[in-house]
């Protein structure tokens, strides 16, 4: 589920804070009042996270990680490097 933020649309709330998160699923309808004070609210365009491309993995640094490196020497055939 997608993480929301919203925002009153006029001041600041004791109970709320005046701004707030919330998970919810992408069929819901648009939340229109804040679910604490039932203030008037709108939704904030916010950042989302995104792969970061990294340099490949050499095979020496997966072996350090632990993994088995192999190499094709025929058709559905392998050997341990």
């Amino acid at each position: 589920m997608p993480i929301y933020e919203y925002e009153l649309c006029d001041g600041a709330c004791k109970v709320c804070g005046g701004k707030f998160t919330l998970r919810r699923p992408v069929t819901a309808e648009p939340l229109t009042k804040c679910p604490l004070c039932k203030r008037a609210v709108k939704k904030l365009i916010s950042t989302f996270n995104s792969p970061q491309k990294l340099k490949p993995l050499s095979i020496t640094d997966a072996k350090k990680s632990g993994f088995t490196v192999l190499k094709k020497i025929g058709k559905g055939e392998y050997e341990k490097q």
